[in-house]
């Protein structure tokens, strides 16, 4: 019997799919899902993770408890946008470092690439902790370890990741922004290398530009021309200069 206005679906699931038992997947909740993901993006991005579950809900246009459904607590949302935000910005990295042969040029793209995206006001903010004047011995297992130059006595500037021992899906979300420093530093290096980019210029300092360079104007063409102007500044402010 066919029955009209289901929401059910027979997908088979891959590891039943030899069984002979499909597992009917809710189409609808895979819809309200999404809807909830996508609101957690625009509100967090407006209003940071402060935000409540209430807003995202009302965002989505679900009752708070389809929110609670899905994400037991407001820092498991956070995190899953935060991990998805982190692995977008690791992704844009990449591709710059391969498509850049010139450093100044791969950096600037990351740069313009990831605020364009609006990705900068979803950063996990453990990457955004800036530590100055951290003793060398205390930060060798963290990542990137940068050395400023000028500062005496083996001091660092670095980020520093979460210190706590971390349950399994923390790992992963360390992992992620252990993987995002790793490749921005690289960036930093070459463009440091290269004469390109002030000698004082860190991970931290870019990563903050990012953050700063997104802002949320409520009409989208005058956010993309203040982001566009915003960045064109900082960037100057990133380069190395000519000796006087």
């Amino acid at each position: 019997m066919h029955m009209q206005g289901s929401h059910w679906s027979t997908a088979v699931a891959p590891s039943e799919a030899g069984g002979g038992r499909s597992t009917p997947l809710r189409v609808d909740a895979q819809r309200n899902l999404e809807h909830v993901l996508r609101a957690a993006r625009e509100v967090f991005g407006e209003l940071g993770y402060g935000a409540p579950m209430e807003d995202v809900a009302r965002r989505a246009r679900v009752g708070v408890g389809t929110v609670y459904r899905r994400f037991p607590s407001k820092d498991v949302l956070v995190r899953r946008i935060a991990e998805e935000e982190t692995a977008r910005l690791t992704e844009q990295a990449r591709t710059a470092l391969g498509q850049e042969d010139e450093p100044w040029s791969a950096l600037s793209r990351f740069l313009r690439t990831s605020v364009a995206s609006g990705a900068g006001r979803l950063l996990p903010p453990q990457v955004l902790r800036v530590g100055v004047d951290v003793e060398a011995e205390e930060i060798e297992a963290r990542v990137p370890q940068q050395r400023q130059p000028g500062i005496p006595g083996g001091q660092l500037h670095e980020l520093r990741l979460v210190e706590q021992r971390p349950a399994p899906a923390a790992e992963r979300h360390d992992a992620g922004a252990a993987a995002l420093l790793e490749v921005v530093g690289r960036l930093v290096e070459r463009a440091r290398a290269a004469g390109q980019l002030r000698p004082d210029v860190t991970v931290a300092d870019v990563l903050l530009v990012i953050a700063t360079a997104a802002p949320s104007l409520p009409d989208a063409v005058q956010q993309a021309a203040a982001s566009s102007r915003l960045l064109d500044i900082l960037l100057e402010g990133l380069r190395s200069r000519p000796s006087e």
